[in-house]
């Protein structure tokens, strides 16, 4: 479970920020959005006409499916999932240590390493989100020994 981050309005703020901030790095991004594990869409940036909601759904199911995949074989943790077109790519990274998703799209003039490295920065920069302590009916926001609302950390040896 999410602990229902896509209704906390700090978490909200910084991903909209984190996004707002790729957007800015890249200018072949097309779309770009911060999804939770179980499919609820966060924040996202130059939607256009991009339903969100589903698409959030769909690349929920897909990042499960590749870490599944990875868990299967063996083959240490998953890093991104790349979806290759003829008109873009789309980038998926999981922020480290968190059951948060980022999922790109870029448009066939960013090149495949250059939007790579731009989604990598931006799903580090989610890492330390800040939490408004509010409860949503999700369960309790867990807290560091200062006291900091923390998120849930997500670990991919684990079946989700």
């Amino acid at each position: 479970m999410s602990d229902a981050l896509h209704r906390d309005p700090a978490v909200v703020a910084h991903a909209e920020a984190v996004l707002a901030g790729l957007a800015e790095d890249s200018r072949a991004l097309v779309y770009g959005s911060l999804l939770t594990d179980d499919g609820f869409l966060i924040a996202q940036v130059r939607a256009g006409g991009t339903d969100g909601g589903r698409f959030a759904s769909m690349a929920s199911a897909m990042q499960a499916l590749s870490e599944a995949v990875v868990r299967e074989l063996s083959i240490g943790d998953a890093e991104y999932v790349v979806i290759a077109a003829g008109e873009g790519h789309v980038i998926q990274r999981r922020v480290p240590g968190q059951t948060v998703v980022l999922a790109a799209l870029f448009d066939t003039d960013e090149t495949l390493g250059k939007a790579l490295a731009a989604t990598k920065i931006s799903a580090q920069r989610m890492t330390a989100l800040p939490r408004t302590g509010a409860q949503t009916g999700d369960g309790p926001a867990s807290e560091s020994a200062a006291g900091a609302p923390l998120l849930q950390h997500h670990d991919p040896t684990q079946n989700s």
